[in-house]
């Protein structure tokens, strides 16, 4: 049976890949889905480097010591105590943090949490900080104390076993979000080099190509060349901008959203193995068989049969 919605990123596996690991490697597409997180930086410290990336999730962050650089889309801001950052679903991002001892906390918050729930789903779509030119405040000494309070009454609200914790959860977002507002002060940003605004375009170009939520929706741009000309830059050039600000070539992240694209598809949709092929662009289905069994050392019918299999154990 088809499913409707595709995701794109699991909150464990953000948290697994960008905190405490030596060396960042983000991968910032998978299918399965946690729902909210809520963390404490003293004790979950975040790499020193997170290359751009894009989640399918609110983020908030609450700085209380320490300083670094966060850039939103094309808009870059230097975080420091006392400040307070909100992140929209979809936006590219990235982080380099300025000095250790950095503290505070992180709430990750899919839209699928609010289970409808009328208010909290409009509140975070009209919000006006969640805007990539409005996303950092900076609050007063006392807005910033209040806020890591309500902070922490969610990470307690979160651990416990209450049944209406969700609720609890939800008034103190709430107030986060109106402290927020009453400061009203936001931190002048920086705009980004044109290097990184070239890096972001094929970033949002590369994920805007896969996007098929149906078999009529073909993938049609898969080149780096295509890419390159689309932002009137030369390939070489653009493939030298992205391998130095994310580690990973202009083909390694084409071949790796394809991938991906391949295994949701897969995963979550009952379309034949040729309907895929041809949804991603490949000419014939043996191609792409070929492409997902040099990548991941199994068939594509083989992959589909082993979640098959699992679901009935």
């Amino acid at each position: 049976m088809q499913k409707s919605e595709i995701p794109r990123h699991k909150i464990q596996a953000f948290e697994q890949i960008n905190f405490q690991i030596p060396f960042l490697k983000v991968e910032p597409y998978l299918p399965e889905e946690t729902y909210f997180s809520i963390k404490n930086r003293k004790f979950q410290p975040a790499n020193a480097y997170i290359s751009p990336n894009r989640r399918n999730f609110y983020k908030l962050m609450h700085v209380t010591e320490g300083t670094g650089t966060l850039t939103i889309g094309l808009y870059q801001y230097l975080l420091g105590p006392g400040m307070i950052a909100f992140i929209h679903p979809d936006e590219i991002i990235s982080w380099q943090s300025e000095g250790p001892n950095a503290e505070g906390h992180f709430c990750l918050i899919h839209p699928n949490f609010f289970d409808e729930t009328a208010h909290m789903v409009s509140l975070f779509r009209t919000y006006p900080y969640f805007q990539p030119a409005k996303a950092v405040i900076q609050l007063s000494d006392a807005q910033s104390e209040k806020i890591n309070q309500y902070f922490e009454l969610i990470m307690q609200e979160e651990r416990g076993t209450n049944e209406d914790k969700k609720q609890a959860i939800f008034l103190q977002l709430q107030l986060i979000l109106l402290e927020a507002q009453r400061a009203g002060k936001n931190l002048a940003d920086v705009g980004v080099t044109e290097n990184y605004s070239y890096v972001h375009g094929f970033l949002a170009l590369l994920e805007s190509a896969f996007q098929t939520k149906n078999s009529s929706d073909l993938v049609k741009i898969k080149t780096a060349a295509e890419f390159a000309e689309l932002l009137n830059v030369h390939p070489n050039y653009l493939n030298t901008l992205v391998k130095n600000q994310t580690g990973k070539t202009l083909r390694e992240h084409i071949q790796e959203r394809m991938l991906y694209e391949a295994k949701v598809l897969l995963k979550h949709t009952d379309w034949d193995i040729q309907t895929i092929s041809g949804a991603l662009g490949f000419s014939e289905q043996a191609g792409f068989a070929a492409f997902f069994h040099r990548k991941e050392k199994i068939s594509p019918s083989l992959f589909r049969n082993s979640f098959v299999s699992a679901i009935h154990i």
